[in-house]
């Protein structure tokens, strides 16, 4: 999935782990000139970078983009250490921890102008998939540090390592690791229907449920927010079992 940038946003601004301040956004004369240096940047970072500048998740500091004078600071991503071959490292755990890089050589999607992050493993060294993308890489951060693990279901983990949830034009939301946690307690899901979790609703009173549990954790039901219980299936509308492909197609 293309990263939703007023998820991101939303995700940003919930998510103190990030710890984006004091931040500033970075010119974009200064964005390219390190794109010069190190190729293109993936799309999402360079949002990151033009509106915050700088930041970090948990104890891992993001690299920035510094005038010419300064490009090769450590905090710079176009510092001589951090491009290796094919991997351009952004972020980098202290006293030998884990480093996350994008992965150069993949694509995430094709013209989404995104790179997959990979981690590298500070104790052993291997290197393991962590994001389709650098919002993928917030949600992704965001939601195991909010005690969410890799998300509700696989479904929605697989989205959120792309992007933090998604806005349509017809007003369906999908929810991202900084809000799903709270509209599920708002309208009490845990306690009526436990075996299930809101992952969106469509901005007219209809929610959407997917199972937590089972072998059945692919099909959507649309059903009235009032109308929550634990037969959802039973009396729900069923919506789509491909959740990814539907948003992609505009929920139609």
């Amino acid at each position: 999935m293309r990263p939703d940038v007023t998820q991101l946003r939303d995700l940003i601004a919930g998510s103190p782990d990030l710890g984006r301040r004091p931040a500033a956004g970075v010119p974009e004369a200064l964005i390219r000139a390190a794109e010069a240096r190190v190729g293109p940047l993936p799309a999402s970072y360079r949002w990151w970078l033009a509106e915050f500048g700088r930041g970090r998740t948990g104890s891992a500091d993001i690299a920035t983009v510094t005038p010419a004078e300064f490009a090769d600071d450590a905090d710079a991503v176009t510092a001589d250490w951090r491009l290796s071959g094919d991997r351009l490292c952004f972020s980098s755990e202290p006293d030998c921890g884990d480093s996350y890089s994008f992965a150069l050589d993949l694509r995430a999607e094709a013209g989404d102008g995104e790179y997959p992050v990979v981690c590298r493993d500070g104790t052993d060294g291997d290197e393991y998939p962590v994001a389709e993308s650098f919002a993928g890489f917030l949600a992704v951060r965001t939601a195991r540090s909010s005690g969410l693990g890799d998300g509700p279901n696989p479904t929605v983990a697989r989205l959120w390592r792309s992007t933090p949830g998604v806005l349509l034009d017809n007003g369906v939301l999908v929810y991202g690791p900084h809000c799903i946690a709270e509209r599920n307690e708002t309208f009490e899901v845990p306690r009526y229907a436990p075996e299930w979790v809101l992952v969106g609703d469509d901005s007219g009173g209809g929610g959407l449920f997917m199972r937590r549990h089972g072998r059945d954790r692919t099909r959507v039901f649309r059903l009235g927010l009032g109308a929550i219980g634990a037969d959802i299936e039973g009396v729900g509308e069923p919506v789509t079992d491909d959740l990814l492909g539907w948003l992609r197609a505009g929920a139609t």
